[in-house]
């Protein structure tokens, strides 16, 4: 009896165990294994959106897409079975496309594809529109070859404003990394605007649920959701006014930049040489490379922002506003006679014979180096660079451009901290007129010059969503009336170093600049002539402006690398390009 009792029991808990089982495979399991099936006829599709339209002020664009079509082939094409069958479809496409080669069409196929591949494989991700529709039906007649429309990246100006718009150019491993979306687009913003603004540029994915059978072939559609492409980028650059500035810019080095002082947009910015973006879409070659890299121009550098030049004595405003600042009376003159000595070196003046009683005005006006020298001694490095600090030197910007270098605003605590080394007086004296260790970039000295314009610095931008209010550094008004009436001077009275050089239907206050390349030797008893100078050891020329002078509007900027004289180098250009603005219609008077 306990025997059969047994066995009973352990007939009942074996019933348990079953039933437990029947009920976790068909109705708890059941679950996930409908989950599981879907994947097995549901395929998720994403799609990226076209890339926003980059447009000047005016709506004209500046980046657009062009269409065009992208050849794919059936995946596992590579078996013994069939590797005669995907010959033929690559004969087949070289036949119509001669430009591509067939071992290289091969060899990408064998990369792309796997055992384990469902999908077709990309082989020509982009041929133009116009190149191809002819050819469209003999294309999507074959089975195994499928066309799909494609887009390219495209910059109607080529060169023009090239450093500033910036370009795109294929997705690397760690774009997709980085950037989810840039794996499905393709493509990823590489500089300039395109990098800045890629998140906006590029939109948001979209996609596609679609039931496939066991080949893989799509049956239906049954949840879509559209990319979103609201992302046109609408910049402040007026290109008429930008390729007027490149036709005269004469082939030379250097910069120009045209900003609204009140509010920081900036009409035209351009680095020289620029270079056509269109060459960095599909991928640039080695040669194309190395001539870039390799020139004494630098044309792959953007110069707005990552150039770096002592400012010369475009910094003479800015040192005078600090010694004005830290007890230096407006009154305040010295008596040049050509040079100052310090223990065994003499300081030069540019004009070897002296200005001879100068005060600010004349400093200013006559771009006298002496005046600076004797004076940033009474003041001393240290309240010069604190100074020089609130007016944007040795600070970024914030335009919206990648990688800004902020330069170098020398104090005894930097030369300190970078060289462990002290200040000496001497330091002082030529940091005074803008040489030494000072670098600036041609943006720094814009926002600087918007300052001295108008008392704000405001904060320059491509893209208006991206507008600061200007940021108001207190300052007396009797000292800015100085400098303003000091740089009215440099361009109209008849001893200003720029009033033969500006002619403009505006009324402009300006300031030259001569920056050395190289240091003059002691020994070196009368200044060479930059024209008797080899050309790249020439100095970089300077010059800085705003106008009208009663009503400032505009800073224009141009630095003309080797060009020698501020005044000669880029005056007529900066006349030119005043009464452009006129013209246009953006200066009134």
């Amino acid at each position: 009896m306990r025997r059969l009792n047994f066995i009973l029991i352990f007939i009942a808990i074996l019933m348990i165990v079953l039933l437990a089982r029947i009920y976790f495979l068909s109705i708890k399991s059941n679950t996930y294994y409908e989950e599981l099936s879907k994947q097995n006829y549901i395929k998720r599709v994403y799609i990226a959106p076209s890339r926003g339209i980059i447009e000047d002020r005016n709506g004209i664009p500046l980046a657009i897409n062009n269409l065009g079509f992208s050849i794919t082939i059936k995946p596992n094409l590579r078996s013994y079975k069939n590797k005669d069958k995907l010959l033929e479809i690559i004969d087949f496409i070289t036949k119509h496309f001669p430009e591509y080669d067939k071992d290289e069409l091969l060899k990408k196929y064998k990369r792309l594809d796997s055992a384990y591949k469902h999908d077709y494989v990309q082989l020509i991700d982009y041929i133009a529109y116009d190149d191809f529709f002819s050819k469209f039906t003999l294309f999507n007649s074959i089975e195994d070859i499928k066309v799909e429309p494609a887009v390219k990246r495209y910059y109607p100006y080529h060169n023009i404003a090239s450093h500033v718009i910036g370009y795109v150019g294929k997705s690397s491993k760690k774009d997709i990394e980085e950037n989810e979306l840039s794996k499905y687009s393709g493509i990823v913003g590489k500089n300039g605007l395109e990098k800045y603004y890629n998140k906006k540029l590029q939109g948001e994915l979209g996609y596609k649920d679609v039931k496939v059978n066991a080949l893989n072939k799509e049956l239906e559609i049954l949840e879509e959701k559209k990319p979103k492409e609201d992302n046109t980028l609408k910049t402040t650059i007026d290109i008429e006014l930008q390729k007027y500035i490149q036709d005269n810019f004469n082939h030379k080095s250097g910069a120009v930049i045209v900003m609204n002082a009140q509010n920081g947009e900036l009409l035209a910015a351009a680095s020289f040489p620029e270079y056509d973006n269109n060459i960095f879409v599909g991928g640039i070659t080695q040669k194309e490379w190395d001539a870039m890299r390799n020139s004494f121009d630098h044309p792959f550098t953007n110069k707005l922002v990552n150039g770096l030049y002592p400012p010369g004595s475009v910094h003479k405003m800015g040192v005078a506003l600090a010694l004005l600042e830290n007890g230096i009376q407006p009154d305040y003159t010295v008596y040049c006679n050509g040079e100052l000595q310090i223990g065994n070196r003499k300081f030069r003046c540019w004009k070897t014979t002296g200005h001879g009683t100068v005060n600010f005005r004349k400093a200013l006006r006559e771009s006298c180096d002496d005046f600076f020298y004797k004076a940033s001694l009474k003041v001393g490095i240290s309240k010069i660079a604190n100074t020089l600090e609130k007016y944007g030197f040795g600070q970024e910007t914030g335009v919206d451009q990648i990688n800004e270098f902020i330069g170098v605003n020398p104090s005894k605590e930097w030369k300190k901290e970078r060289y462990n080394q002290p200040w000496y007086i001497g330091e002082t004296v030529i940091t005074s007129i803008g040489q030494g260790y000072t670098l600036v970039t041609p943006m720094q000295v814009a926002r600087y010059t918007a300052f001295l314009a108008t008392g704000k610095l405001p904060k320059p931008h491509f893209y208006k969503d991206n507008y600061e209010e200007p940021v108001e550094i207190p300052t007396k008004p009797r000292y800015l009336r100085i400098i303003r009436n000091g740089m009215y001077d440099v361009a109209n009275e008849e001893l200003g170093t720029a009033s033969k050089h500006i002619k403009s239907k505006i009324k402009i206050a300006a300031k030259t600049g001569t920056a050395q390349v190289i240091s003059i030797p002691q020994s070196e008893k009368k200044r060479m002539k930059e024209s008797e100078l080899e050309y790249y050891h020439r100095s970089h020329a300077w010059l800085n402006t705003y106008g009208p002078f009663d009503d400032p509007q505009y800073v224009v900027v141009a630095l003309v690398e080797h060009g020698g004289h501020g005044g000669s180098a880029a005056g007529p250009m900066v006349t030119k390009i005043y009464n452009k603005l006129h013209e246009l219609g953006y200066i009134k008077k």
